[in-house]
């Protein structure tokens, strides 16, 4: 029996035309029509939120692998008796580096200096720095754990990691639980969020936290874009007292009449943290290897849904 395999990528379809698998090059984004019938789904998350249904549409579908590590979009959309599988091991370093990035790139003005530089104006411009800065990080998992990593050797003032649970990470730090957020936020200079989007974290970042959190203090978020008060986020942006850097929002693709766009102090960059050559090269590898073990009945790896 041949397995019929849906790829959004010309790359996986030339690295999976192997005996027994069938590749069909359909992409969720840019194909006008559903999905012929399929086996199994490679997929990448829809930029367009209407596009999630299609995955329910997929005749015969028995498993979805997903090139990501958020899956929460897809599970209202997932057929019955149907096995999902993420991507974890291949995203989290890329992330990581956008999210330093976005820190350096923040605290350091490179946006008012890059105007400066168009305007070739010569002012030296003294900048805050994450040497010695208090940081506060929401997500003690992949994502999280090697944002921690990234930000150790600049040496903080202090790092202090939250997630649902108070527990012992297994690289010996500390993780304090969400309820013990609020007495850290008016000391932070950066909060970075690198949580999931679920019930418990939806608009966790709200008017109270925010306002919780000191004057000319940066936020970052890198983790879903609905953990983020919105407008909330929008009124301390427009009135100074707030940083921020998003790498996703709500709503999300941000629509081009968004006041986000134009709000001072705020760095938004398009949902990329991910897009770099070699998260291609890993994220696809995965899915090869996830295939190739469907078709010869072996276990797969990143189990979402049995």
């Amino acid at each position: 029996m041949t397995l019929r395999v849906l790829v959004p990528w010309q790359r996986l379809v030339d690295e999976l035309t192997i005996p027994g698998i069938k590749p069909i090059l359909w992409h969720i984004n840019d194909d006008p029509e559903d999905a012929p019938p399929a086996d199994v789904l490679v997929t990448e998350r829809p930029s367009n939120p209407q596009l999630r249904s299609r995955v329910s549409r997929i005749k015969g579908l028995k498993h979805v692998h997903l090139l990501s590590l958020g899956y929460e979009w897809v599970l209202e959309h997932l057929p019955e008796k149907v096995s999902l599988t993420n991507s974890k091991g291949a995203v989290e370093e890329a992330t990581a580096e956008h999210c330093l990035a976005l820190i350096l790139a923040s605290l350091r003005q490179l946006s008012q200096v890059g105007k400066q530089q168009r305007e070739r104006n010569w002012t030296r411009t003294w900048t805050s720095s994450l040497h010695g800065s208090k940081v506060v990080l929401l997500g003690a998992g992949g994502v999280g754990s090697e944002i921690r990593s990234r930000l150790l050797p600049f040496k903080p003032a202090e790092l202090t990691v939250f997630a649902r649970t108070e527990r012992v990470h297994e690289k010996g730090f500390r993780i304090h639980s969400l309820d013990q957020l609020r007495a850290y936020l008016p000391l932070a200079d950066v909060v970075i969020s690198a949580l999931p989007h679920t019930q418990e974290t939806e608009q966790l970042i709200n008017t109270q936290f925010l306002s919780a959190m000191k004057d000319g203090s940066l936020l970052i978020n890198v983790g879903r874009g609905p953990i983020v008060d919105t407008k909330a986020l929008l009124t301390e942006l427009q009135t100074g007292r707030l940083h921020a850097a998003l790498d996703v929002t709500d709503p999300e693709p941000l629509p081009v009449d968004h006041a986000l766009w134009q709000a001072p102090n705020c760095i938004i960059t398009p949902h990329m943290a991910g897009d770099t050559g070699q998260f291609i090269s890993l994220v696809s590898e995965l899915a090869v290897n996830q295939v190739v073990a469907i078709a010869h009945g072996e276990e797969l790896s990143n189990r979402i849904i049995n």
